[in-house]
């Protein structure tokens, strides 16, 4: 029997996962990639008898893999708070997914787990912007303000080092960070030895700097548009770039564009809860689109199409 983990590279995946390790300790084959890289089931080959988790990735995206896993013969649990679609309905599918805008797959594995590795629970819920979850299960946990700032740094660097368009792009490949995190029962501790997530700070620091120095794009009441420039710290600096802006004008949608190494566009989107247009609603007007309710994105904007999204953008979002 082989064991198959399949996770987004992100903080939300990888606390996810981590949880899970830590009671599920058997070695197992790890399937990830950037941010953005979610038909992952497609690269299983399982068989007969064989498990397989999947952690924080679109089923709606994965339904195709999904179906062939369980043809095979294969066991999938599936933990989610995305798009699904149409639930299977499989005695060797175990569900547990859950779009509720407060919650992240960190988190679902948490209520699974019965809180029983909650700190990387909240280091993923910070990741992950839910910043007012993750800061009333820090104080549940008898944390005080610099543990909770701790974690909080910690989940933003996970997080940011999903962003790339390539695992090039990135500081540390997901499936590396995941060995070098695992048998880790404290992220708190985590953070203080690791040296490799002192170089993810380090590289955070600068690439937000560089960002914050943008200005948008274009700019209306309710909508407010940057494009990055075309070099790899932009592309690492997009999703957190995305979140702190969205922090900053709370009542406004947050388009965050990248370009691609085909000169194309990748599309980062944000948006308040009270919005009547869905983040995921909106940019499902698009192939490559998919997400949640206050976050989700474009993984392919052709060039062509970039004044077109922009357009669309500022209509549907515009408060004017």
């Amino acid at each position: 029997m082989t064991r198959y983990y399949v996770f987004n590279g992100d903080a939300d995946g990888l606390c996810a996962l981590q949880q899970l390790r830590l009671v599920e300790p058997a070695d197992a084959t790890l399937v990830t990639g950037v941010k953005r890289d979610i038909a992952l089931l497609e690269r299983v080959h399982a068989s007969a008898g064989d498990e397989c988790t999947v952690l924080d990735v679109s089923l709606d995206v994965n339904r195709a893999g999904l179906l062939a896993l369980l043809q095979a013969g294969a066991s999938v649990r599936y933990f989610d708070h995305h798009h699904a679609g149409e639930v299977p309905v499989h005695a060797r599918f175990e569900p547990h997914l859950d779009p509720s805008p407060t919650v992240c797959t960190a988190l679902l594995v948490d209520r699974h787990l019965e809180g029983r590795h909650r700190d990387w629970a909240i280091t993923g819920a910070f990741g992950d912007s839910l910043g007012e979850q993750a800061t009333e299960l820090a104080e549940a946990q008898g944390h005080g303000n610099d543990a909770s700032l701790a974690l909080k740094e910690l989940g933003v660097c996970l997080n940011y080092n999903a962003y790339g368009e390539t695992i090039a792009d990135l500081h540390v490949p997901p499936a590396e960070l995941a060995e070098e995190m695992r048998g880790h029962a404290d992220p708190l501790a985590f953070a203080r030895v690791s040296a490799t997530y002192q170089a993810l700070r380090k590289g955070y620091e600068d690439d937000m700097r560089k960002a914050r120095e943008l200005e948008p794009a274009r700019r209306v009441s309710g909508a407010v548009l940057y494009v990055l420039p075309d070099m790899p710290w932009a592309r690492r600096a997009s999703g957190v770039f995305a979140n702190e802006v969205a922090r900053a004008h709370k009542k406004s949608a947050i388009a965050i564009v990248s370009v691609k190494s085909s000169g194309d566009y990748l599309v980062s989107l944000r948006v308040p809860a009270e919005s009547k247009v869905a983040a995921d609603e909106f940019c499902r007007r698009f192939p490559s689109g998919g997400g949640r309710r206050t976050a989700a994105g474009i993984n392919h904007l052709p060039q062509a199409e970039l004044e077109v999204f922009a357009e669309q953008f500022l209509q549907f979002f515009s408060q004017e």
